[in-house]
C-alpha cells in the first residue's frame, strides 16, 4: 500500500524508544542512575499529534525512570519492558480498539520488525538497520533523537490533510497560555 493512502488511516503512532525517542545511548552515573537525551522537537511534535487527535504510545523493550518521567511529562503511554513488539503492539490496538491497519510504527532495529511487519504504516528513522529499512514505507531524514518522529507525525498530518490547519491551532493556542509544549 502506498504512504499516503496508509498515513490517512492511521489513528496511533507506536514509537520505540531507544534508537527512535533517543539516539540510541544510555548513560549510566554514579550510583547506577541511567539518564537519555530526548529532542524538544520530538516532544512538541508529539503534543501536536495528541492536539490533532492522533494518540501516541511508547513500546520499549527497556525498563527506565527517565523514559517514564518524559512520557508523563508528555501525556503518553508508555509500555515498558516488553519483551515481543507484535505481542505489545497487538495488546495496544485491543486496549484502543483500533484495528492494526490503523496503527504507524516508528523503529530502529531488529526488535522492532514483529511490530513494523504488522502495523498498518511502517516508519524507519534514518540510520536504521538495514532489515528495518526493508519493511517501512517511510524513512525518516532525521536519525532517532533528533527530530525523526516529530518529522513522522508531521508527515502523517499533512497525507491526513490537516498539518497545517493544526499547527495553527497549536500556535494559537501556545500564544493564549504562554505555553512551551515541549
Amino acid at each position: 500500500m502506498p504512504y499516503t493512502q496508509a498515513a490517512q488511516n492511521i489513528k496511533m503512532l507506536v514509537c520505540d524508544v531507544d534508537g527512535t525517542l533517543t539516539d540510541g545511548s544510555i548513560y549510566y552515573g554514579d550510583g547506577g542512575v541511567e539518564s537519555k537525551a530526548f529532542s524538544v522537537k520530538d516532544g512538541l511534535g508529539i503534543r501536536l499529534a495528541i492536539e490533532s487527535g492522533l494518540d501516541v504510545v511508547w513500546l520499549t523493550g527497556r525498563n527506565s525512570a527517565a523514559v517514564a518521567r518524559r512520557a508523563a511529562e508528555l501525556g503518553v503511554e508508555v509500555a515498558q519492558g516488553a519483551g515481543n513488539k507484535d505481542t505489545g503492539l497487538r495488546e495496544i490496538a485491543v486496549a484502543h480498539q483500533l484495528l492494526l491497519e490503523e496503527i504507524a510504527y516508528i523503529g530502529d532495529d531488529l526488535n522492532d520488525i514483529p511490530a513494523l511487519a504488522i502495523a498498518g504504516l511502517p516508519i524507519a528513522v534514518a540510520g536504521s538497520a538495514d532489515p528495518v529499512i526493508a519493511l517501512a514505507l517511510h524513512v525518516t531524514t532525521a536519525p532517532g533523537g533528533y527530530g525523526a518522529v516529530r518529522e513522522a507525525i508531521e508527515r502523517i498530518l499533512a497525507a491526513q490533510g490537516i498539518l497545517k490547519t493544526s499547527e495553527e491551532a497549536f500556535v494559537s493556542r501556545l500564544t493564549m497560555d504562554g505555553e512551551s509544549g515541549q
